[in-house]
């Protein structure tokens, strides 16, 4: 049944824009040529979508033409500013953006919970009304979207982040305080790890993967399952929580309130750091996300640079951590193989990062051997980075949805 006129105009509408978001700034020429729609259709279009005032003119297309074909159109990226968060244990990272994504401020802040619930969550809004206001002086009033990336559990029913053990009370009141302070705008919260894969499929190391696990390695450990292009997050929320699962090594065994004796204690930061020290390389700094990239990247540029032989460099310390490393995670990695079978597994977070092509080859080749299931791994593009820009990425495709929306 062929599509009503108002049906296809939408259609086309929608089309229009993706590419003005995707390709940035088009004549009405070359909308005609990526469409494949009529000259008539695409001067409505444009017309249309003017009139709203999604789009405007921004420019001309070369100094050797002149007049309304040369004219260069472009999603009017001020009609909206949007905010992401990365809400971590001691602080909170804010961006501010337009409507296509473009960051025009960001804020971090450390968040000292010991003062009580209350002044956290406040200091916590404070960072997003200040990077608001460097991003322009009536943003913070215009903020359309919030995206919050946080760890714990989020309630597929309510879209609420749940009470998670360890993690700091002022995170799970953060929403309905901006709500309030934003009462015009969306403000959303996604667990950390399940944003992260979202950057990775769409920015970094999984953009050509519609199937994959990212094994999300920072301060603690988790998993996010991409299966057939969409996110997977279970029935509770609790995709993914691979902190949890019981693995051989550890001394003990989790339970509903302590990861302690699962994966967690084999590939957290403090066991990182741990392993590195009991392989003879120097650990300092704070247990955190951080510090263990910093003892991962330190043990692969040592790796690197390592004179003599082979067989000498492969029993250095930085070689045994790797490889020591390697052997735990490649055991949270052959679970999620020998259960999903993804075809692809990413390290994600600043270990994955900061291990890079070294450790995941090391991974690769200890998990060929563990799992029948052909099993690429691949380290991460955007790190710990890929939280906020997962952030971004979803809020930015909420208001989209909803301005592009006829």
């Amino acid at each position: 049944m062929p599509a009503s006129p108002s049906t296809a105009r939408v259609i086309n509408d929608r089309l229009a824009l993706r590419l003005l978001q995707q390709e940035g700034p088009l004549t009405a020429g070359q909308l005609k040529q990526l469409t494949g729609l009529s000259r008539p259709t695409v001067s409505d279009l444009v017309e249309r979508l003017t009139a709203s005032g999604l789009i405007r003119v921004v420019g001309e297309s070369g100094e050797q033409r002149r007049g309304p074909n040369a004219r260069l159109y472009g999603i009017a990226a001020d009609r909206a500013h949007l905010a992401a968060l990365d809400v971590r244990t001691g602080g909170v990272l804010v961006l501010v953006s337009d409507l296509v994504g473009r960051v025009l401020a960001e804020v971090a802040v450390p968040i000292d919970a010991d003062g009580g619930t209350g002044p956290a969550v406040e200091q916590a809004v404070a960072a997003v009304e200040r990077a608001a206001r460097k991003a322009g002086p009536h943003a913070w009033g215009a903020l359309h979207t919030v995206g919050i990336g946080a760890p714990g559990l989020v309630d597929p029913a309510t879209g609420d982040l749940r009470d998670s053990s360890g993690l700091p009370a002022w995170h799970r009141s953060l929403v309905a305080a901006l709500q309030r302070r934003l009462p015009e705008a969306r403000v959303t919260v996604e667990n950390e790890t399940n944003l992260a894969a979202l950057a990775e499929q769409r920015e970094g190391a999984a953009r050509d993967r519609e199937t994959f696990v990212l094994l999300w390695l920072g301060h603690g450990v988790g998993a996010a399952v991409v299966l057939d292009g969409r996110l997977r997050r279970g029935a509770s929320g609790g995709t993914g929580e691979i902190g949890f699962l019981p693995v051989p090594g550890t001394g003990s065994l989790p339970s509903a309130t302590d990861c302690d004796g699962g994966f967690h204690a084999l590939a957290g930061a403090a066991a990182i750091g741990a392993l590195a020290h009991g392989s003879g390389l120097p650990v300092s700094g704070p247990p955190d996300g951080p510090g263990a990239a910093r003892v991962v990247a330190e043990a692969v540029a040592a790796l690197e640079g390592e004179p003599g032989t082979a067989e000498g460099a492969a029993d250095s310390p930085a070689a045994r951590f790797l490889d020591a490393l390697a052997d735990r995670l490649t055991i949270g990695a052959a679970a999620v193989t020998a259960i999903l079978d993804p075809g692809c597994v990413v390290l994600g977070g600043e270990v994955g990062q900061a291990g890079g092509a070294e450790l995941a080859a090391r991974v690769a080749a200890r998990l060929a051997r563990m799992s029948p299931l052909p099993t690429e791994v691949r380290p991460s593009v955007l790190g710990g980075a890929a939280v906020l820009r997962g952030a971004l990425l979803t809020a930015r495709d909420r208001a989209q949805d909803e301005l592009f929306a006829p």
